[in-house]
């Protein structure tokens, strides 16, 4: 019999910027790589930046690259409703996966969808007034119109199907795994690389407003009121929070006992997890909430916020 031939619709994958989301669509390519199924063939559809990022997974499937680079999210929406659609009659593809929570205005091939939180309908001040307005539009649409939905937590399809009006019978749970073993030796010696000195708590988490940092930071100052030498490590890229962070690390009299690290490797990050006191995560908002996954996997205590999907993981 002929194998079902998915097209994986990645154009919304800009690496380093989707944050959780990357990681999990990655890791779910990987981990079907591994146990691959005879009735099952894949192709990719990604932008320029993905082949360089993940050459191992573009070595690995059938890719297909889209001629644009993916900093302009008008662009990307357009490439999804003209090149992706004609890409994918050209290739044949019988269900294409949109893995990244909407589907295109113009699709000639059946689609299923993958939804990792409802954060633009639940909280909407997070988000500018055009991107709530686009997502407010074309979240129920996506999937209404999907012959399935996949999600990673009950959380989050509960409120697929109550705010969305999706059949419950139409919205599948599919959890990620974590292999809890190290991936990866870090880069050379992490406590002289980041001077890392004393005890320290860790949050790996891009500064976008949900994920509560200043409640953290106005935390970690009493905690160094009584152990002047613990540390609050920080990791991940910058967002629209990190000046005002700043400003308060400096008022509260703590900048000396932050590290900031940006990006760092995977191996770093599993040294940070097995080192470090706890991972802390005040996220307001998680359709899931990897990091603490990963921390558990590590063996790290976790500290996490009673909040949205958090409890469930």
């Amino acid at each position: 019999m002929k194998p079902l031939h998915v097209g994986v619709n990645l154009l919304w994958l800009v690496p380093g910027v989707v944050g959780g989301s990357e990681e999990y669509t990655t890791r779910l390519i990987s981990a079907w790589l591994e146990h691959p199924a005879d009735d099952l063939q894949l192709t990719l559809f990604v932008l320029r930046p993905f082949v360089d990022t993940y050459p191992e997974l573009v070595d690995a499937l059938p890719t297909v690259v889209c001629p644009i680079s993916g900093r302009s999210k008008v662009v990307r929406i357009a490439a999804e409703a003209t090149w992706l659609a004609a890409q994918a009659r050209r290739h044949h593809v019988d269900l294409l996966h949109h893995a990244g929570g909407t589907i295109p205005l113009v699709r000639a091939t059946p689609s299923m969808l993958t939804i990792h939180d409802l954060q633009p309908l639940l909280l909407p001040d997070n988000f500018s007034r055009l991107k709530q307005a686009y997502l407010r539009w074309r979240l129920p649409v996506s999937a209404q119109k999907s012959r399935l939905v996949a999600t990673l937590t009950e959380y989050t399809r509960e409120t697929i199907v109550q705010q969305l009006g999706v059949p419950a019978d139409r919205v599948d749970l599919v959890a990620p795994g974590f292999t809890a073993a190290l991936a990866e030796e870090p880069d050379g010696d992490p406590q002289e690389l980041y001077d890392i000195s004393g005890p320290f708590f860790l949050y790996p988490a891009i500064t976008y407003p949900h994920k509560n940092h200043e409640l953290l930071l106005r935390a970690f100052a009493l905690v160094v009121e009584q152990r002047p030498d613990a540390l609050l490590v920080l990791t991940h890229r910058a967002a629209q929070m990190e000046r005002h962070l700043d400003e308060l690390a400096h008022t509260l009299g703590i900048s000396a006992n932050i590290r900031r690290l940006g990006h760092i490797s995977r191996g770093d990050l599993d040294w940070l997890y097995k080192h470090a006191v706890a991972m802390t995560f005040p996220s307001l908002f998680e359709g899931f909430g990897l990091p603490v996954l990963e921390a558990m996997g590590h063996g790290c205590p976790v500290i996490a916020a009673a909040s949205t999907a958090l409890p469930e993981v």
